[in-house]
């Protein structure tokens, strides 16, 4: 015959399927219309695929060894026999799929810890047991009982796919689907390892020794890389996930990098003035009470409050002043009251009203310099 499929393909004459199939992949990619559009290349791919179209199928390649032409009818063999199927099949079906790995990538896992508010703010580290897959040791991963090995499924002959032929008007169409006898894997565990029943892994709880850095919070997530589930096959493990829950503090409550309490101070202390000792996350600090304090106003701590999580510096510590009203007097208490009240000319008192900072905001006074 006038055209070589053999010398068209790049393979000898006693080439195997797959080393036909290999390279008629490779060349395709390479001649493909989408990918050289020339008119040149475009024949040349026609001329790739006429000849593996016949090398591919046995019979035919038999006809054109014997010398025959199994693409101009002879044989029964007719125009169109070859279709989207068989390319399709080429890149993508028989054995190139497969067979499956068994060994792969373990999956990422996530366990919550609680944290104080000390350790938010300055870190630490913190031993935490950790209940997750490990690679078996008695099989080293492998799934196998001692002294035995995989073998070669008898149903898909190790491709882990079977595969079928149908005609339709597109011609041969191969379809491929996963071995049922080894899910896709193309081997067989015909003695499994008793410890871990074939999986390669097993549970176990470990401790892990962890480092917390400043400023974490509620919802903060640290990375474990490759702390979490082994994979299949003693595949590499995921990561783990450590997520941060703050308690909730005694005195103080965050707001971001900031922290707030309350500090209560009787009525003679907040119109006289005083100093009052107040622990803070770095020790005893006194807070100067100055004379005239009213209810509502705040002390601000500088560099007080939490870290700021990967950066410098932290936040402030606000502290919030409510003047305590006593609700029992003594007579004693009750008549120096009076008597200050009468030295005050505050016997009497005519009510004095003043718009709500919420309705008199910042547009009001607008308005008002507009009608002045």
């Amino acid at each position: 015959m006038a055209t070589d499929y053999y010398d068209v393909l790049g393979v000898s004459r006693d080439a195997t399927p797959e080393e036909i199939k290999r390279s008629y992949r490779k060349l395709a990619r390479e001649l493909h219309p989408d990918v050289n559009p020339d008119e040149a290349t475009q024949d040349r791919f026609k001329d790739v695929t006429a000849a593996y179209e016949v090398l591919s199928d046995p019979e035919k390649r038999q006809m054109y060894d014997l010398g025959g032409d199994p693409r101009g009818g002879a044989g029964g063999f007719g125009p169109g026999t070859f279709g989207f199927g068989d390319i399709m099949d080429a890149f993508f079906g028989g054995q190139s799929r497969g067979p499956r790995q068994r060994v792969s990538r373990g999956k990422d896992a996530m366990i919550r810890l609680q944290v104080d508010l000390n350790e938010a703010t300055f870190g630490g580290t913190r031993d935490i047991a950790v209940d997750t897959a490990v690679a078996c040791a008695d099989c080293s991963g492998m799934g196998t009982a001692p002294n035995t090995d995989v073998v070669p499924c008898t149903m898909c002959q190790g491709r882990g796919e079977i595969q079928s032929v149908q005609r339709s008007f597109l011609g041969q169409v191969m379809t491929s689907r996963p071995c049922p006898q080894c899910q896709g894997f193309g081997t067989l565990i015909p003695h499994p390892c008793p410890e871990c029943s074939g999986d390669g892994r097993v549970r176990t709880r470990r401790t892990l020794t962890i480092k917390i850095p400043p400023g974490v919070e509620t919802g903060t997530r640290i990375q474990l890389r490759g702390e979490g589930e082994v994979g299949q096959g003693g595949g590499p493990a995921g990561d783990l996930y450590v997520e941060i829950v703050e308690k909730q503090h005694e005195f103080f409550t965050r707001e971001g990098d900031d922290l707030h309490c309350t500090l209560t101070v009787p009525m003679t202390a907040a119109a006289l003035g005083t100093a009052i000792p107040l622990t803070t996350l770095d020790g005893d600090e006194t807070i100067e009470v100055k004379a005239g304090t009213q209810s509502g106003q705040r002390i601000v701590l500088r560099q007080k409050g939490t870290a700021r999580l990967r950066s410098s510096g932290r936040g402030d510590l606000y502290v919030h002043i409510e003047v305590a009203t006593p609700t029992k007097l003594d007579e004693r208490q009750e008549e120096l009251l009076r008597e200050l009240a009468a030295i005050r000319n505050e016997e009497r008192i005519e009510p004095t009203l003043h718009q709500s900072s919420s309705q008199g905001g910042f547009f009001s006074r607008i308005r008002d310099a507009f009608h002045s």
